[in-house]
This record gives structure tokens, sequence and C-alpha cells, in this order.
């Protein structure tokens, strides 16, 4: 069988050059240590008979389409964490600790602020590049709704809207570097 690579460079050589040229490429520079993503989100009041608090789940994914960070998880009781359908079978069934970590009750109809401070489910910092944003909110007895919001998270601020639905209101994304 014939190689590709001239007899005179061995293979291993080549890999090790490979090895020392493409990490610089391979690897982005992580996010500036200050920057962060506010968010605003808003629950709007629902006029109904049966109305229940909703479970939400907002999570961030990169361009693979990992989960790097769950950032709230809101619901009443762990048995109802599966109808969050989207963050459940991409993060939650796999991560027991997590869930844990980050689970607090659900809220009322109003406005809510949270921080993320761009680190990962490991408290690592990362990498500037392509994510999305996702917020699930789903109420028993109610709607379902699933938000997306394409970011690009570099050393450039910027400001994302996403339009109201049936079980949100306005959402605001603040990418901000100081």
């Amino acid at each position: 069988m014939s190689s590709v690579f001239p007899q005179r460079i061995k293979k291993s050589q080549l890999v090790a050059a490979l090895a020392l040229v493409f990490p610089l490429v391979l690897h982005a520079a992580p996010i500036p240590e200050n920057a962060k993503i506010e968010v605003e989100f808003e629950l709007p009041k629902i006029d109904t008979a049966m109305y229940a608090r909703p479970y939400v789940a907002v999570w961030i994914e990169d361009a693979n389409r990992k989960s790097v960070r769950t950032v709230e998880l809101w619901v009443g009781k762990d048995e109802w964490l599966k109808d969050l359908r989207s963050w459940w079978r991409k993060v939650g069934r796999y991560d027991r600790e997590l869930v844990d970590a980050v689970t607090s009750a659900t809220r009322p109809a109003g406005e809510y602020r949270f921080v993320w401070d761009g680190l990962d489910d490991q408290g690592n910092r990362i990498e500037q590049g392509d994510y999305t944003f996702y917020a699930e909110v789903v109420r028993e007895h109610g709607g379902r709704n699933y938000l997306r919001q394409k970011l690009q998270l570099s050393d450039t601020a910027f400001v994302h809207k996403i339009a109201p639905t049936e079980e949100t209101g306005d959402v605001s994304i603040s990418y901000k570097v100081r």
C-alpha cells in the first residue's frame, strides 16, 4: 500500500508539527473576563380559571448544539422536570447534580432579571464564538413556548429582543462587555 506522505517525512513528525500549528486555529480566545449576559424575562398575567405557574428552563448551547450552561430552571417538583421536554432531553435526564444545583421554585406572572456570567456548567469561561439562547416555558393546562436566539459572543456588546408569545412577555438579552 502506498503512502501519500513522502518517505523522508515520518507520519509521526507530521502529526506533531500539525499539533503545534492547529491549536492556535482550533481554539478561540475566551470571552472577556467581565463579559456577561443580562436577561430580562417577563411572564404575562393570563386570565383563565385553571392558571398554573409555568415551568421555565433557560440554557445556552454552543455551535455544536451541546449545552454549555443551564442558566435558570423554575419547577415545582422534580416529577415535572420532564414537562420541559427540550431541556430535559438535552440536559436534565443526564445530570442529576446539575438539576439539584440550579432548580428553584416556579414564579408568578411578573418581570424577572437574571445574569449569566459566561461560565459553563463546570465553572470554566467559554470561548468566543457562536451560541444559542434557549428558553422553554410550559404551563400545566396551558401552552408551551420554545424560544431560540442565535448569539455571537466576542468582545462586542449587543442587545437582542424576542417578541412576546402566548406564555412569555418581552424577553431581552443584553451581552455586556465593560
